[in-house]
């Protein structure tokens, strides 16, 4: 039986124009591409607001501004139930594109839907993304500072020795 694994992702939830934005890419276990908001793992030394920036200019080539929380989810896949997701969701602006970005691999791209066209494809890499996508169009959201990033200081450093 192999251990259970938490993984701390981010995931931006960037609208213009009445759409959304979303990557199409390819994904560990599935055959067909999928979509999903720009998303990705949290990295050493990263807080969750500069992952999310970091994880959109990566996929999307767009630089944002992020400007509030939507919400905290978990998700364990069904073909990986040693796997929980939690995932940190954030309203973004978009501020510029890179036309010529490198997109990250396994990226096919970067597209802009409305929630019922995502819907109308079946093709949604978790419930999340939708999930994410009707909590915004609901209103939800959530300041920045709900996020408590402790970062650690020499002098802090030394009362925990």
């Amino acid at each position: 039986m192999t251990a259970w694994t938490a993984h701390v992702t981010v995931a931006t939830v960037v609208e213009k124009n009445g759409k959304f934005l979303f990557v199409e890419e390819h994904t560990e276990g599935v055959t067909h591409t999928v979509f999903n908001q720009p998303a990705g793992h949290v990295e050493a030394g990263e807080t969750i607001v500069e992952a999310a920036i970091r994880e959109t200019m990566e996929e999307t080539g767009y630089q944002v501004n992020v400007t509030d929380l939507i919400g905290i989810y978990t998700y364990t896949p069904p073909m990986f139930p040693d796997r929980t997701y939690f995932r940190f969701c954030l309203r973004a602006e978009a501020i510029s594109h890179d036309e010529n970005a490198e997109l990250d691999t396994g990226i096919i791209g970067a597209v802009w839907m409305t929630l019922d066209e995502l819907v109308e494809t079946a093709r949604a890499r978790s419930p999340l993304v939708i999930k994410a996508v009707q909590d915004a169009q609901a209103g939800k959201h959530y300041p920045l500072s709900l996020i408590y990033e402790h970062q650690n200081s020499p002098l802090i450093s030394n009362l925990d020795a």
